[in-house]
């Protein structure tokens, strides 16, 4: 699977994409969202970006970011380093 595809639990990302941005084996990367050790954001596109979605996935203070489009192409693919993103509970 080269690109993003959707189902009825949300996007589903190939391990391999995940995996190669972190340095870790793409068979690790299902347990590590599973503890999470790694953890995603999904962002809906909006006015000029409608139709795109910007797919952030974070592990050991770096961050993968996919911006996808509407048939799961991968438009852009951008690793930085961050913090992970604090949540409100």
């Amino acid at each position: 699977m080269s690109k993003v595809t959707f189902s009825t639990d949300g996007f589903v990302v190939d391990a391999e994409i995940v995996g190669a941005a972190f340095d870790i084996p793409p068979a690790d990367v299902p347990a590590k969202l599973r503890s999470g050790k790694i953890t995603s954001r999904c962002e809906t596109g909006v006015d000029d970006d409608a139709g795109r979605w910007r797919l952030t996935f974070y592990s050991g203070g770096r961050a993968l970011r996919l911006v996808v489009d509407e048939t799961g192409a991968i438009l852009s693919r951008s690793k930085f380093p961050t913090k992970a993103p604090t949540t409100d509970h």
